[in-house]
């Protein structure tokens, strides 16, 4: 069993910063591809951006060049660091570690 928790979000104004943190727990082992997903009101559940174990990344076109994941290995932690928000980025965001999903933290962005 893999527990999965994420950490770091709430309220803030267009153009601010977030950094989120995503720690998994358990029955695991060299971790290879964690990742971040969002998913807004009424819209369907979409892929932000993911990290191999190797430090390959990945990005939705919609954040790429604002928001950077990163990890340690060490820690089996995946973090997003959330830059220039949008409105738009308004979202619960998930981590996913392998088939597992962490609960969500709710990112608000808003004046």
């Amino acid at each position: 069993q893999v527990q999965v928790v994420e950490s770091g979000g709430g309220l803030v104004q267009p153009g601010g910063s977030l950094r989120l943190a995503c720690t998994a727990s358990g029955s695991i082992y060299r971790i290879n591809n964690m990742a971040w997903y969002r998913q807004a009101p009424g819209k369907q559940r979409e892929l932000v951006a993911s990290i191999t174990r190797g430090g390959t990344t990945n990005y939705s076109d919609s954040v790429k060049g604002r928001f950077t994941v990163s990890r340690d290995n060490a820690k089996d932690t995946v973090y997003l660091q959330l830059s220039s928000l949008k409105p738009e980025d308004t979202a619960v965001y998930y981590c996913k570690v392998i088939d597992y999903w962490g609960q969500g933290t709710q990112v608000t962005v808003s004046s």
